[in-house]
């Protein structure tokens, strides 16, 4: 069990999209299994506005992990059973975008790097000052926001390539590879009139007022991961 209030229990992936938009507070997830270590962190964390959770274990933070959960963790490196490496590991398997701050002894940084190199956000070497904790913190929280935030709105443009009709899709395509209304209308089977309507009604969709940004639309959308659901 956590040793603080656990966050809201996952809920179903409907439900989930219906509350997408409504804010959450951010929580800091403290793994470590050394108590003295987690009520330490939990009362700095609290001490500058923060709400830490706390975990004995890789096992325990993974049981009541939820992806819509803004925040970030610090994972103690060395644990018994599930290291911070083979947690790190794990989150990479579920696509999680939790931005991960390793707490280290100095014979375990060579660790800590190749956490880092499988995605983790930062690591600290112990001891440390309890300021360069908190910075940490604040810059792997602002991480969080910002990839959410583009997350979101690849969501919302993928969701507006759902609206599209399959001619529309196909115009999209088409245009946002170059092709101009007359080579589109050729390789359609169309006008390049109707090429044009196709065209206006997939930027007015879209929610694009020039070309170019239809084109960095279409750029995001193909550099972004899949879905995750």
């Amino acid at each position: 069990m956590s040793e603080a209030q656990s966050p809201p229990v996952p809920m179903p992936a409907a439900r989930r999209d219906a509350v997408r938009t409504v804010e959450r507070a951010p929580i800091v997830s403290v793994v470590d299994d050394d108590e003295g270590v987690r009520g330490a962190l939990r009362l700095l964390l609290k001490s500058v506005g923060l709400t830490p959770i706390t975990h004995p274990d890789a096992i325990d933070f993974l049981a009541s992990y939820d992806p819509d959960q803004p925040g970030c963790a610090l994972v103690d490196v060395r644990m018994p059973g599930m290291s911070g490496l083979e947690l790190q590991h794990e989150l990479n398997l579920r696509g999680a975008i939790v931005p991960v701050i390793f707490i280290t002894g100095h014979g375990d940084v060579a660790m800590a790097v190749e956490a880092m190199q499988q995605g983790a956000f930062d690591f600290l070497q112990k001891p440390f000052r309890d300021q360069d904790l908190l910075d940490r913190v604040q810059r792997a929280l602002e991480r969080d926001r910002d990839t959410r935030a583009q997350l979101k709105r690849i969501d919302v443009m993928r969701e507006r390539v759902e609206s599209l009709t399959p001619r529309e899709r196909e115009v999209f395509a088409l245009v946002t590879h170059g092709k101009p209304n007359k080579v589109m209308g050729a390789e359609l089977g169309v006008s390049q009139r109707t090429v044009e309507m196709h065209r206006a009604r997939v930027m007015e969709k879209m929610g694009a007022s020039s070309l170019a940004q239809l084109v960095r639309m279409r750029m995001e959308i193909d550099r972004a991961p899949p879905p995750s659901r």
